[in-house]
Order: C-alpha cells, then structure tokens, then sequence
C-alpha cells in the first residue's frame, strides 16, 4: 500500500480560529492525489473509540474554512500516555493507553497522522512518532509560543478579538475618568497582550517577559493625570508577574495535566492601582471570546497553507515533522527541535522598542 493512501486527522488541545481551514487544505489537498482522508473526533479519542471516526471528502469539507473551533471537536483532557480512569472503586487512575491507539490505528489501516495543536498536543503526537506512528504536526495556538515557526494559527484572530475590545474601553474609560484593565490570555509569553495593547492604544502593557514594578505602573498613570489624560487603559498577560512574585492560577489542570490554570493578574493590578492611586479602576478578563468567532484573513490563509503543505510532506514520507512558516516558504521541522520549547518575546524585539518610544508604560 502506498504511502499517504489512507490519512487521518485530528485536532487537540484548546480550540483556535483557522482549525477547520486546515481540515479542508489536508481533505481537498489528498483528494487531488486519490487518497482518502479520515477525521479523528475529540483529540486522540476516535482511535480509543473508533465509532468517534468520521470520513471527510470534499463535499462534506468545502467551504468550512471561514468557521471558527472545529468540526472534529477537540480536547485538551486526552493524553493517552496519561489517561485518567475510573476504577470500579470510583477511584481516578492514571494509565497508558497508547498502545491501544497505535494498535487501532494500525488496525484501520492508516498510513499517517497529522496532528494539529499546541505544544501539549504536539508532544502526544511526538511520542507516538517514537513508538512508529508516522506522524506529521500543524501547529496550533493563539498563544504563538511554539518554537519553529514565525506564527501559529489563531494568533492573529486572537490579537484582532482583543485589540477591538480595547478599542471600545477606551470611550467607557474616559467617559468616566477611569483606568480599565484587561486580562489578555498568552501563557507564559506575552505575544497577544503586546501586539494588542500597542495596536490599541494602552497605557501600560504587561507581559510575562518583564516583571513588573507597581509602583512605576502607578506613577505613569499619574504622570498621565498631569498632562490631562484623566483616564488609562492597562493589558495584562495573563502571565504577567509582578517583581519577585509569581503567576497567578485560578488551579491546575486536571488529573494526569500538572500545568497552572493562569488567571488574576488583572483584578490583582486593578486593586493595585485603585489602593495606591485613588482612581477608580475595573478589570475585565477577555478570556475565551479570544479564542471564538471566524478566523481572520491571514489565519485562513496561513491555516490553509499549513493543511496543504503537511499533506505534501505526507507524500515526501517526510515524518516526525511539524510544518512551520519560514517567511515566504512554508517548511518541515522536526518535532524533537520544537516540542517543550516556548517561544517568548524577545526583550530586544523592535515591537517592545516601538511601545518605548511611543512612551507605553512596559512596568520597569
């Protein structure tokens, strides 16, 4: 059987606008060369289940590319490495199921997976590699923290979503003399509340990359109030860390997922700066509506190149690869170069330089 004959997909971890544009690149892009394309539902679930897998052909797929999460559903709870089982006792186990999904996988008679995600998602998709499943990634996240590539898809829809709703805090903000702070997700990286709080105008712009010293967030707000600016709008990273602090978590992840539940920075800068200031302040937490809605032209776009080149690569038998965007090529790494590498702002970006000299607040 040759290679490439019969391909399955799925989507994991948190969804991102421009996931379905990648269905359709991969069904249409596998279709042109005869081959048959299989949609593996809930993550790595489909293949533990195998009536939670689905045949996509071209008809089922045209014109998806403009809808947001996705059609195959997804989930960041489905590690089988490290899946959680209830005993009969009622009690939670941790087990390895892999070889299951190896087994089933075999058994369908597929001859590769392309797994679009996260880092978490990724590293699955690694260590199946690692136990002989030809495997090729898509990288996925609003977060556009993975190492390899330029840009993931769902950044540019994310920093859209939240550089419109700071747009609109602005009038609320000086309609009342207040300063207005947004919660931003990111992680532990600072793409989206930099791109967005410097396209929308912020007074302060707080990342996960540069600690933060309240004292001199207030004092540039007050320095605001000298100059007749009444009013201040503040982005936070949810990873952002005050100097000598830590981030704050609303909890860990579920059982089998140690990693924190990011969340607070927001109303803890809020309180902040109302206790030392005097100003009546608000937070407010974008949260999930970064993540929601059609994705933007560049994300289809992007998305759309990235389905189309990981079933290339599928054809080359180029496997244990993620496709990534190397301006203007769209190229294959391999996962072992990316997987548990975050990609966080660099200090010395021109994007950090340009929020210094249009004199935004960066909280040192």
């Amino acid at each position: 059987m040759a290679w490439g004959k019969k391909i399955a997909i799925n989507t994991g971890g948190g969804d991102a606008p421009g996931l379905n544009a990648v269905i359709e690149a991969v069904v249409m892009a596998s279709s042109k060369l005869g081959w048959e394309v299989y949609g593996i539902k809930n993550g790595y679930g489909g293949l533990l289940n195998t009536n939670d897998i689905v045949r996509l052909t071209p008809e089922v797929v045209r014109g998806i590319s403009n809808l947001g999460g996705t059609i195959l559903g997804t989930t960041n709870k489905g590690n089988p490495f490290q899946m959680p089982i209830t005993n009969l006792a009622g009690e939670t186990e941790i087990r390895d199921v892999s070889d299951r999904v190896v087994e089933n996988f075999k058994r369908l008679g597929f001859d590769c997976l392309i797994a679009v995600g996260g880092d978490g998602s990724l590293k699955i998709a690694y260590d199946f590699y690692k136990k002989g499943m030809p495997v090729v990634g898509v990288p996925k996240t609003i977060d556009n923290d993975l190492g390899g590539t330029v840009i993931t898809f769902g950044f540019d829809t994310a920093v859209s979503i939240a550089t419109e709703a700071i747009d609109r805090l602005h009038s609320t903000a000086r309609s009342h003399d207040r300063v207005m702070v947004v919660e931003v997700m990111g992680r532990h990286a600072g793409w989206i509340a930099l791109n967005s709080g410097l396209s929308g105008g912020a007074d302060v712009i707080l990342i996960p990359e540069i600690p933060f010293d309240i004292e001199k967030v207030c004092s540039h707000i007050m320095e605001n109030e000298l100059h007749g600016r009444h009013y201040g709008i503040v982005v936070a990273g949810e990873g952002a860390t005050p100097v000598g602090g830590k981030e704050l978590a609303k909890g860990t992840g579920e059982a089998g997922r140690q990693e924190l539940l990011l969340g607070g920075i927001g109303e803890y800068v809020a309180k902040e700066i109302a206790k030392r200031t005097g100003k009546d302040t608000r937070s407010l937490v974008l949260g999930h509506l970064q993540r929601g809605g059609s994705p933007t032209t560049f994300d289809r776009l992007v998305s759309l190149r990235f389905g189309a080149a990981a079933v290339r690569m599928v054809e080359k038998q180029n496997f244990g690869i993620m496709v990534a965007l190397d301006p203007p090529e769209v190229k294959g790494v391999p996962l072992e170069e990316v997987i548990g590498k975050i990609r966080k702002v660099p200090l010395t970006s021109d994007s950090i330089q340009t929020a210094r000299d249009m004199g935004i607040c960066l909280g040192d």
